[in-house]
Parts: structure tokens; sequence; C-alpha cells
């Protein structure tokens, strides 16, 4: 047993995080909107502290050349501070999940069994180069009544941090658990590690980031995990598909932000709209700066410059502005297309057909299937939700976009009269 052994330091960190997971799980409804909406407010009087962080760590970030979309996820602006206000004000809006009736069993013997929404507890989150995390995270665990240790990446160390301190005094000042917010400061690799051991001390685990680090935080973890996979999101345009919208979907799907995990990275076009839809949405997507990468009938179809696709094409989520195009024969080779290639996050059909739309739907395996709409809705904002600790992939527990529902279990409280089994 020699393996699950953590350091006194960190069991210590976590056993705060649990002990303050049990007071949390108790406060009430009201203090927890006040403390959310506090928080926002401090936010926005302090947007000068956070960009100033943030200007940290975006030259430290660029004197390493990390790439643009990287550095897109990295920036915070003014505007993306207000967002993070406001997703903050819109959780404490919502509804409370905890203690919500979810269904009542009368039995004949007379016991009336209740199953009641509880927090899952303390949850460890793990995610990489998007400092907004840090807001929606700590807003969603907190009105969930679980307790959050925050744990970014490396390259937002600075932003994170001036995050985390800003939201968690002003949720102490509020009335919340000490303890039940924390962040990680040490940016040493091993720490993850022995926080994995903490089995019993954080009762979940979600990775936000790369594929890597997913798999990484899967292999090594002694806790339950919920996978955020990449997102190889397809939209295939059928044959009945109006160009104009498809284009204008395409199009959207793939460049209005890349490099997030609800972007289109394969199109797939039905063969016989391929010749009259693909010249333009090509050179369009070329126009705007997109690398095309093709199968050969794609090739034969454009101009010029479609580069030729190859087998790990269709499995990459780029994160960029390259997209792979393949045209098939119809529906039913979309749908064979996406299963083998796809990442069961995003996919879309854009067609007039009624019958291709329901098969579609019904076939396609994803945590997120849309009829004529862009891939890019999938977030837990868009679906109503105010914010989103990540898009799960997996199917047990959560799917989707997680929100306040997700981020909950339920226990059963059965009252009696003094029945006995017999």
């Amino acid at each position: 047993m020699k393996n699950l052994k953590i350091k006194l330091k960190t069991k210590k960190f976590c056993m705060r995080a649990k002990a303050a997971s049990r007071k949390l799980a108790l406060i009430d409804t009201n203090t927890k909107n006040k403390a959310l909406r506090g928080m926002a407010a401090a936010l926005l009087e302090n947007k000068a502290v956070i960009l100033k962080a943030n200007m940290k760590d975006l030259k430290s970030a660029g004197s390493k050349g990390m790439p643009s979309a990287f550095m897109d996820r990295l920036t915070l602006s003014g505007a993306g501070i207000e967002a993070m206000a406001r997703s903050l004000v819109e959780i404490a809006g919502m509804k409370d999940p905890v203690g919500e009736l979810i269904d009542t069993i009368k039995r004949p013997n007379g016991l009336v069994i209740k199953k009641v929404r509880v927090p899952i507890g303390s949850i460890l989150i793990i995610y990489e180069s998007r400092p907004n995390v840090t807001g929606d995270c700590i807003g969603l665990c907190l009105k969930s009544g679980n307790s959050v240790i925050l744990r970014g990446g490396k390259e937002a160390i600075n932003s994170n941090i001036a995050i985390f301190d800003l939201l968690s005094a002003e949720a102490k000042r509020r009335g919340i658990p000490d303890g039940a917010l924390s962040i990680v400061r040490d940016t040493d690799r091993s720490v993850v590690d022995d926080l994995l051991k903490a089995a019993g001390l954080i009762d979940l685990v979600i990775p936000r980031g790369g594929e890597s680090l997913i798999n990484e935080v899967t292999e090594k973890s002694r806790i339950p995990v919920i996978k955020h996979y990449k997102g190889v999101c397809h939209t295939y345009v059928d044959a009945s598909a109006d160009p104009d919208m498809a284009e204008k979907i395409c199009f959207n799907a793939k460049v209005q932000r890349p490099g997030v995990c609800n972007a289109m990275e394969t199109l797939l076009v039905s063969e016989d709209i391929a010749k009259a839809f693909l010249p333009r949405m090509i050179e369009r997507f070329r126009a705007s700066g997109v690398e095309i990468r093709g199968c050969p009938r794609t090739r034969r179809i454009a101009s010029r410059g479609v580069v030729k696709a190859d087998e790990r094409d269709w499995y990459t989520e780029y994160l960029d502005m390259i997209l792979s195009v393949k045209v098939v024969k119809g529906v039913d080779e979309a749908i064979a297309h996406i299963m083998k290639y796809g990442s069961y996050h995003s996919d879309a059909i854009i067609t007039e057909n009624k019958k291709n739309a329901l098969k579609f739907l019904g076939e396609v395996d994803s945590a997120c299937v849309y009829v004529n709409a862009s891939t890019r809705f999938t977030d837990g904002g868009e679906f109503g939700k105010g914010a989103e600790m990540g898009i799960s992939t997996d199917k047990i527990h959560a799917r989707g976009p997680m929100g306040l529902d997700e981020l909950t279990s339920y226990k059963y409280v059965v009252y009696g009269n003094g029945q006995v089994r017999r």
C-alpha cells in the first residue's frame, strides 16, 4: 500500500476541504446566493488587478512561443471578466439543486421513500490554460454545495490566483465555510500525483484540458473521474441541405472560435451536393486562414490549396484553424465515419430531410446531437445552466455540459411508523 500514501501537507489540505464540504452542504440558499453576487461585484471592482496578473501570464507564454489558439484561451479581457461576473450572478439566480425532491415512492407497507438531491462532496478540478474556468468552477461548486480544490496550469497561475483570492475572500466574508474554496499554488506536477491518491478525502476529479492531461489523470487517479475527452466534432451537410444555411453554420462552427472543444474539426459533405457546395465553402474557409485537409474527392473538387488528409487527421482535435473535409455517399456513411473517428462530444446534420434528421439523431451516440445548428452551442451558458464544469463525454452520472444538477448525487430518505421487514 506504499503507493497510496500521500504527503502530510497534501493530506491536511484535502482534509480541510472535506470537512468544509460537510458544512457547505448545510448552508442555506440565500447565503450562497448573496456570496455569489458579492463575488461577482468583487470581480468587477478589481478588473485592473486581474488584467495585470493575466498580462504576466501572457508575456510568459508569449516568450515561450505558445500557439495562437493557446494564447486565445489564456487571454482575459475586460469583457471576459464581466462575463465571468455575469455567470456568477446567473448561477445565483438559478434553482438550488441541494435538497430538491426528485421522486416519492409510497409502498404498500406504509413506507414513504423520497429521493433527494445532495452534493457530491469534495471535488478536485484540474485544468489548463483558461483562467475563466476558475470563476465558473467556484460558482457552480458553491451553489451545488460542494467544496472545490482547484489546480490550474502553470501558464495561467498568476491569473488563477488573482481571481481565486478575490472570490475566496468575498466568500469567507459572506459566511461560506473556511476551506470550501481551495487552490493549489504549487505548479509542480508531483502535487497532482499526490492529490489523485487522496481517495476518501476527495470524492470526484474533473480534468479539463487536452487529451494527454485527461489520459494521465484517468490512469493515475484513485478517485472517480468524470472525463471531458477531446472534441472531434463533425458537421454533415446532407444532400437536401439549404446551401446558404449550411455555409453559415459550417463557417461559424469552425471559425468563430477554433481553439475550443465544441468547434468543428471535420466537415462531411454528401456527394450529391459536394460539387456545388464545396468550392464556395472551401474558398470562404481559406480566405479566413483555415487550412483544409481533404480526402481525394475533396481535392479533386476544390480548385486549389487542399492538403491531403491522412488517417490521423480524422481522429485529430486541431483546436486551430485547420479543418478535415470528406465527401461521403450519404447519411449512412456520415454516421459510420462519426462513430469511428468521433469523440462522442457534439455532432450536427444540416438537412431539410426529416427522415435523415431523425436517423442522424437516433444513431449518432454523442453527448450533443444537432439538426441545423452549430456545434458551438454545446456550452453550459448556452444550455441555460449559467456556466459549466466541462462537457462530459462519459455516459455514467453526467453527460454533456455539466451544470448544477450534474454536480449532485442523491440519497433516499425513508419515513416509517414502526415497520419491520418480514
